[in-house]
C-alpha cells in the first residue's frame, strides 16, 4: 500500500494530504489535537475495500501551514481549504468522515456544498443545532472550552509536565506520542487553540441557525466520551433532511477511531456500502 505526501496550493496555504489508494474518494477530517496520523487505523482498510483515501493535516496542524492571525482558523475557511483541496485534485464528489473539529467542518460542508458530499460520517459531534439543544448536561461537557480560549495559559497547562493533561485524554499511548512531538514546533499549540478561539465566541459550535443537512449521514458516538452525550448525536436525526444513521459504540473514548478501530471501520464500510453510486468511481485520479 504505497501513500502518497501531496503537497498542494490552495485557498492561500499550503496543505499537506496524504492520499492512499484508487478509487471514489473518502476524506478523512480530524480534529484537536491531531494530524492525519489519527486514522492510521482506517487507511488500510479503506483502501482494501477500493476507496481512494485523502486524509488532510488542517491548517495549523502536521504538514499544513499554520497562519498566526485567530481569524484564520475560522471554521468557513477550513471548509473552503477541503473544497478548494477536492478541486485541486478533480474531485467531483467525496464521502466524508469527520472527527471532534473534522466533524463541525463536515457538517458545515454538507450545508455548504452538498452537491460534493455523497455521504457524510460524523464522529463524536452531532450537527451544530442539536448540540445546541442538547441542554445544560452539554453546556457543562463543553465548559473545557472556555479554558482554551485563554491565550498563554491553555497553552502552558497544555504543554507542562511533557503534556501530562494531554496524556490523560486517551488511553492509547501512540496517539499521545504523537501529539508530544507534534506540538514540539514553536507555535502548533497555538494554532490547534485558534479553532475554539475563533469559533466559539461566534457561536458556531452552539448554534440553532443552521440549515438541515440534504446528505446521507451516520453519527457515531462512544459511550467513554466525556465531552459529548449521546443527546447531541440521535438528536441530529431532527436535522437531517435525507437519511440518518445513529450507531453507539460502547467502552470507547473520544478517540474512538484509534481506541474502537475495528467497529469503526466496520461501521464505514456497511455505511459507504449502502451510496446509490457506490458501484461507480467518483474519480478517476
Amino acid at each position: 500500500m504505497k501513500q502518497e505526501s501531496l503537497h498542494l496550493n490552495v485557498n492561500g496555504l499550503h496543505l499537506q494530504v496524504q492520499s492512499v489508494g484508487q478509487g471514489p474518494a473518502v476524506v478523512l477530517l480530524h480534529g484537536f489535537p491531531d494530524t492525519h496520523v489519527v486514522w492510521r487505523k482506517q487507511i488500510a482498510p479503506l483502501v482494501a475495500a477500493g476507496f481512494r483515501v485523502l486524509a488532510p493535516d488542517l491548517r495549523g496542524y502536521g504538514g499544513s501551514d499554520a497562519p498566526l492571525a485567530v481569524d484564520a482558523y475560522r471554521l468557513e475557511h477550513v471548509r473552503a481549504d477541503i473544497l478548494a483541496m477536492l478541486d485541486a485534485l478533480g474531485i467531483e464528489r467525496a464521502r466524508v468522515v469527520g472527527h471532534d473539529w473534522g466533524a463541525v467542518v463536515g457538517w458545515l460542508l454538507c450545508m455548504a456544498a452538498p452537491e460534493r458530499i455523497e455521504q457524510y460520517v460524523a464522529l463524536s459531534v452531532g450537527h451544530p443545532a442539536a448540540v445546541a439543544r442538547a441542554g445544560l448536561l452539554q453546556y457543562l461537557r463543553s465548559s473545557y472550552m472556555m479554558w482554551f480560549l485563554l491565550p498563554g495559559l491553555a497553552e502552558r497547562s497544555l504543554l507542562a509536565g511533557d503534556c501530562y493533561v494531554m496524556g490523560r485524554f486517551t488511553s492509547d499511548r501512540a496517539l499521545v506520542a504523537h501529539w508530544k512531538r507534534s506540538f514540539r514546533e514553536p507555535g502548533r499549540m497555538t494554532a490547534a487553540l485558534n479553532y475554539f478561539r475563533a469559533n466559539v465566541p461566534r457561536g458556531i459550535v452552539f448554534s440553532k441557525k443552521h440549515e438541515p443537512v440534504r446528505v446521507p449521514v451516520m453519527g457515531v458516538w462512544s459511550s467513554l466520551d466525556p465531552a459529548l452525550g449521546e443527546t447531541q448525536m440521535r438528536d441530529s436525526s431532527s436535522y437531517v433532511a435525507d437519511s440518518f444513521r445513529f450507531e453507539r459504540i460502547e467502552g470507547a473514548d473520544h478517540w474512538l477511531q484509534v481506541t474502537a478501530a475495528e467497529r469503526v471501520n466496520a461501521l464505514l464500510l456497511d455505511f459507504f456500502a449502502q451510496a446509490p453510486h457506490s458501484a461507480a468511481p467518483i474519480s478517476s485520479l
